[in-house]
């Protein structure tokens, strides 16, 4: 089936949502979170080598047999990302809290392969402790970033830095150029089927930040911080929500 043929709209009623998801009696998300979909990832894009911070090499097919959720960050951003790792870390605990951690992968994929090394990644994923066993953050070469992202339907431009330029939160130096992107939550099932989409930025409800990255937030990320819009933003307990549908595990967020 080719991406985009939408089989359930966020716009349908949960009593046809139902017949989208999975056979278990857990039921999908509430509409109002996000769409739900069904179309296999196709080989070409499973297949794209991706490398984690600690420089071995991975896939999305690696990851056959696991609930994964993919979704897009770079170690420079200093508005939405590092809440959307906020939010990726703390759903990677909630998860083993609720007996279901290695049953999981959660990604976060680069759209800055030419600035996000696997010495960046490292750093930048140390910033988030204790460690999360099943969050992990990654790169592709240029040509796969693309070819991945253009599939998944996430728009990227680079764009130039805003004067004054924003500071690098690793090595203090200003920014020469920033990357205009959507926010998108993937979600694929164990086996390899897409299956539910996000569209929306994350709201971390108070969880703290690290402080080297709330020391260079932009204005945008201030404003999404502390006063995230509730309707156009995702949550830690609606990732459970999608993740409780997929395993067929109703995951309580307080575990």
């Amino acid at each position: 089936m080719i991406r985009g043929a939408v089989l359930c709209l966020v716009a349908l009623s949960l009593s046809v949502l139902a017949g989208c998801g999975g056979s278990g009696t857990v039921p999908p998300p509430s509409p109002a979170v996000g769409t739900v979909v069904d179309f296999a990832v196709p080989q070409r894009i499973a297949d794209i080598p991706l490398t984690k911070a600690d420089g071995t090499n991975t896939s999305l097919a690696a990851y056959r047999g696991k609930a994964v959720m993919l979704t897009d960050f770079m170690t420079e951003c200093t508005d939405i990302c590092p809440m959307i790792s906020a939010n990726t870390a703390a759903l990677g605990r909630a998860l083993t809290a609720n007996g279901y951690g290695d049953q999981v992968a959660l990604l976060e994929l680069s759209m800055d392969p030419g600035r996000d090394t696997v010495s960046r990644l490292t750093a930048y994923q140390e910033l988030f402790q204790p460690p999360v066993a099943n969050w992990t953050v990654l790169r592709a070469s240029p040509a796969d970033t693309k070819r991945l992202w253009a599939y998944f339907g996430l728009e990227l431009k680079r764009v130039k830095q805003e004067t004054p330029p924003d500071r690098d939160w690793l090595t203090g130096k200003p920014l020469t150029y920033d990357i205009e992107h959507s926010d998108e939550l993937i979600f694929i099932d164990k086996a390899g089927h897409e299956r539910f989409v996000i569209s929306a930025s994350p709201d971390v409800q108070g969880r703290p930040l690290p402080a080297k990255l709330v020391g260079v937030l932009g204005q945008q990320g201030e404003q999404l911080l502390h006063h995230p819009d509730p309707v156009t933003s995702w949550t830690v307990g609606q990732g459970l929500s999608v993740f409780g549908w997929l395993l067929d595990h109703k995951m309580d967020e307080a575990s």
